[in-house]
């Protein structure tokens, strides 16, 4: 398959944004862990990370992209960046596993949660996750089955690994993985339902001093709801490149090479840049914090600002840059 420019510009871009917005939310998520000091948060951390370095390793491969095919990647070179992708990409899906496992623990067993969720067992899961996310990545290379036989450049997925080794992915882990999802998720829905129901009847019978719904019953039907977002999006984005890419194992002569890398896999790629903005948009503690953050970028800004003119203008320019400054942030048009 020949280098393409528009493909590598187009790569360029998505590794790009999916860096800066992983990059922020992992910034802010650090700052509430900082503040709160919650286990689960640090899953979503480890997830903004994990889509943090998938967006550093596509980088490497966007340089085969955009120059000619006289200077192709070796083929050690191009396995090794191939299995750094995959490796991230593993850890970003186990992630998602992982956040929705531990979602799932909280609403089904509230009180033992507390108990055993603690700093060390998290970290404990995070180091276990990432081995076997590399471990998973460099499979290939240690598995001649897994290898293509030839290598042609531009640095592509199937430059270096043959389709079956998808195929075993999807079959061990993918599909199944995606059968415990909806089991997940559906068995927080019905213990989300028979809150929702107790509550309502302790209402109804008088048994509450206060008619509204504590925080147990929302906080649970939102735990399910992202949980649903991050299956949903990671589900649609990399069903496509999976199933197409078991088809090419069962007909040799089909070709899919070109829709694989150029199209679906693109689409997989996406779904480091869907969760963060999934967390961005529907996790109130997050976007609060992005607020607290962008305030104190603002107030950051007007003091340099104060500064430079200062010093620009003197103790008389400072006093009256100073009041144009303040007059200037306070008659900042609504909206």
């Amino acid at each position: 398959m020949e280098s393409s420019f528009p493909f590598g510009v187009i790569l360029a871009v998505l590794a790009s944004l999916i860096i800066v917005a992983n990059a922020l939310v992992a910034m802010a998520v650090l700052w509430l862990i900082h503040k709160n000091d919650g286990v689960g948060l640090c899953f979503t951390l480890n997830l903004a990370v994990a889509d943090t370095l998938f967006g550093v390793a596509i980088s490497g491969l966007i340089t085969d992209q955009l120059s000619s095919p006289a200077q192709p990647t070796q083929k050690t070179l191009c396995s090794l960046r191939m299995a750094f992708v995959t490796s991230s990409a593993t850890a970003s899906v186990l992630t998602v596993m992982l956040i929705a496992f531990d979602r799932y623990l909280a609403i089904k067993q509230p009180l033992r949660y507390f108990q055993h969720m603690n700093g060390l067992v998290a970290g404990a899961s995070i180091a276990g996750l990432w081995m076997v996310s590399y471990l998973i990545g460099f499979l290939p290379l240690g598995v001649r089955e897994f290898q293509q036989t030839t290598y042609k450049a531009p640095c592509s997925f199937f430059a270096v690994f043959h389709p079956r080794f998808v195929l075993v992915l999807s079959c061990a882990g993918f599909f199944p993985a995606l059968l415990l999802f909806v089991f997940f998720y559906c068995d927080m829905l019905k213990i989300a339902s028979m809150h929702s129901q107790q509550i309502h009847k302790m209402e109804h019978a008088g048994a509450m001093a206060r008619a509204h719904r504590p925080p147990q019953t929302p906080s649970d039907f939102k735990a399910a709801r992202t949980v649903a977002i991050l299956i949903g999006s990671f589900t649609l984005s990399w069903t496509p490149f999976l199933i197409t890419s078991m088809v090419q194992v069962a007909c040799q002569e089909c070709h899919l090479y070109l829709v694989l890398e150029r199209y679906l896999w693109l689409i997989g790629v996406g779904n480091s840049l869907l969760n963060p903005l999934i967390y961005a948009c529907w996790q109130k503690e997050v976007r609060q914090q992005f607020s607290q953050m962008a305030l104190g970028v603002k107030k950051g800004l007007t003091a340099f600002l104060l500064l430079l003119w200062a010093r620009n203008g003197g103790p008389e320019g400072s006093r009256e840059s100073s009041h144009h400054v303040t007059t200037i942030s306070y008659s900042e048009p609504d909206g």
